[in-house]
């Protein structure tokens, strides 16, 4: 689902529309300028750039600016390359290699690249995949505060059902390719199918 909507994969039948605009058949650029930006399960950073300078890539991307040849793209957008990098924590590590940082801190760098759009939706592949419990939940708490900030729908997928229920606003559980519930947390959590399939039957 993540990659039909994000132009990773093309449609075999039916169409995608984003605010009533048809989306599917774009590529992932030209669906990143539609303003829907996403994070990936294994990140994809530049690990040979800093820190910020994987922020300006993306920025600049944003504001057309990837292809001047007449300029030099390290003094370009850093200013609100480095705002995005303290909205996410990372301004302190701003000059640092990418490869060089934590895990739980490359998480938090595709975030900060993932907004550079000022997405209307953002999309985050199992986003805490490989974290220690607490950053998981620390990571989506900074997700959320900042798409409720922004007025920015927010659309994830998670197999960590505490994050999904710290996290979400409406539920969709799937099983072996079927969709088995779909709601509000609380209804999701009462499901019984849900229960006995992710959280270790009736509670």
């Amino acid at each position: 689902l993540l990659n039909l909507l994000t132009g990773q994969l093309a449609c075999d039948d039916g169409v995608i529309l984003f605010k009533k605009e048809r989306i599917s058949g774009l590529t992932p650029d030209r669906i990143w300028r539609k303003r829907i930006s996403r994070t990936f399960q294994i990140t994809a950073t530049f690990g040979s750039l800093t820190v910020l300078e994987n922020v300006q890539v993306a920025v600049l991307s944003h504001q057309g600016r990837i292809r001047d040849p007449f300029s030099n793209a390290g003094r370009l957008a850093r200013a609100p390359a480095i705002d995005l990098l303290k909205r996410v924590g990372l301004d302190d590590q701003a000059e640092k290699a990418c490869g060089a940082l934590a895990f739980g801190d490359l998480k938090r760098l595709e975030l900060a690249v993932a907004l550079a759009n000022a997405p209307a939706l953002l999309v985050l592949d199992e986003p805490t995949s490989g974290m220690a419990p607490q950053e998981r939940l620390d990571l989506m708490a900074l997700a959320v505060a900042i798409v409720r900030e922004q007025g920015t729908t927010l659309l994830f997928t998670e197999h960590d059902m505490d994050v999904v229920f710290a996290a979400a606003r409406r539920i969709t559980v799937m099983h072996q390719g079927r969709l088995i519930a779909e709601g509000t947390p609380e209804a999701v959590r009462d499901n019984r199918e849900v229960q006995e399939v992710y959280l270790g039957g009736p509670t």
